[in-house]
């Protein structure tokens, strides 16, 4: 058996088994009217006369009026018949105006909105360790399936063309311009060169410096002077002499920092000031220095060491994120499930937060409620104006011909009885 074929509607079976119960029901009416006939209508033949030949018109008269209901009775061209098909476009405006009336009724909806009370409720949900938790790995889970498209080779090519480009766009000149251009304000360049004297300062107090120093001093002493070192040698070492030099030079230029440090209209302050200022000035309006930024941030670009970097620093934020999103006790998941469960905290602890949220949730749900109710009454009309005529009644038949079927059972036995109840009243008059 073919477990592709289209299933069978029960629905359809079932209708046609009342449809043919109601047919039956028809003939059995129609055949006890001729047999009371045939037997001459007398006595109880008479009862079953007028039982029968109600049951039938009723039988009949539900008959046409459920057929006309889906199509022409016989094929007939009656009047006000086939009342679904030749009612399609009505009935598609009214059941779109229904809906937008009943369901989309700005008023309406938001008055359940706000005795939903969606703030109160979302921190009780929010607030409950095993919904953030299960919230929190949802995300963990969307977040891998992420990952898992981003690491194509076509979009991580994409990734790394998209930051060549931004940067290769990037206007250098013109940022380390903005940037220097803050680090002057409030004379924040000035504690900048203050803290850089401070390191120098303390760098040159350190006597593994100083030995250096002398030890530099007296290897170019040696090497540029050897017969005056020797000479000088044998009055006092040459150690000594570089060293108490390499003191002097450290003592030298620990009290010119200091007096720098501590004077702020020294020359030297007022030196670096122009030139940075000058320099800050070129950077913004000198095209030949911002062409010479902008020829050194293409090679540093073009460099394929630059272009590996980007490339697997993409590689390393892709393999550290899967690594983190795949564990049971994920970083980031735990952040997110903290972060909920305070928000949730909060909605219920406080009120004027709650207030604010459904405000702007009810501002929303006002504003979203009016630009798609006459879009969606549109919608609603045109797609039941676009069905097929056929594939409509098929479907609405189905959905309510069973309980139509009872109405023609109902009124073969209602016009029966009916029958009766005549025929009782005739012969009661007829004494």
């Amino acid at each position: 058996m073919n477990s592709s074929a289209t299933p069978v509607d029960p629905r359809r079976a079932q209708l046609r088994r009342l449809k043919t119960i109601a047919l039956l029901m028809l003939a059995a009416m129609l055949a006890g009217f001729i047999i009371s006939h045939l037997n001459g209508e007398r006595g109880i033949w008479a009862w079953v006369s007028a039982f029968c030949e109600a049951a039938a018109v009723g039988a009949l008269a539900d008959w046409f009026a459920v057929v006309a209901l889906f199509r022409r009775p016989l094929g007939l061209p009656i009047p006000h018949t086939a009342i679904i098909p030749r009612s399609k476009a009505r009935i598609a405006d009214s059941l779109a105006v229904f809906v937008r009336d009943q369901f989309l009724e700005p008023q309406a909806l938001l008055a359940r909105l706000q005795v939903f009370d969606p703030a109160s409720r979302l921190g009780s949900w929010l607030a409950d360790p095993a919904r953030s938790r299960l919230l929190a790995d949802m995300a963990r889970g969307w977040a891998l399936q992420a990952l898992d498209f981003l690491d194509e080779a076509a979009v991580r090519r994409s990734i790394q063309g998209f930051v060549v480009e931004q940067l290769r766009q990037w206007n250098a000149a013109a940022t380390a311009g903005e940037l220097l251009g803050l680090l002057t304000a409030d004379n924040r360049h000035q504690r900048v060169l203050d803290e850089g004297l401070n390191r120098i300062s303390r760098w040159m107090d350190n006597e593994a410096v100083k030995q250096r120093a002398s030890e530099l001093i007296v290897r170019y002493i040696q090497r540029e002077w050897p017969k005056l070192a020797s000479t000088v040698n044998w009055v006092k070492p040459i150690d000594e002499i570089g060293d108490s030099l390499a003191e002097r030079m450290a003592h030298a230029v620990l009290a010119e920092l200091q007096q720098i440090l501590a004077e702020p209209e020294h020359p030297l302050r007022k030196d670096y000031e122009v030139w940075l200022g000058d320099y800050i000035q070129r950077l913004r309006h000198d095209p030949a220095l911002a062409e010479k930024i902008e020829q050194l941030k293409q090679q540093v670009i073009d460099h394929p060491a630059v272009q590996d970097y980007v490339q697997g620093l993409w590689a390393r934020i892709h393999a550290s994120l899967r690594a983190d999103l795949s564990s049971e006790d994920s970083a980031l998941a735990g952040h997110l499930r903290r972060s909920l469960a305070k928000v949730g905290q909060a909605l219920q602890n406080d009120p004027s937060l709650r207030e604010a949220l459904n405000q702007h949730l009810m501002d929303g749900a006002e504003r979203l409620t009016s630009r798609l109710r006459e879009g969606v009454t549109t919608h609603i009309a045109q797609t039941v104006k676009g069905w097929d005529e056929r594939h409509l009644v098929e479907q609405l038949e189905l959905s309510v011909g069973r309980d139509l079927q009872f109405i023609r059972f109902n009124g073969t036995l209602v016009g029966g009885l009916i029958g009766l109840l005549l025929h009782a009243l005739t012969v009661w008059m007829r004494w």
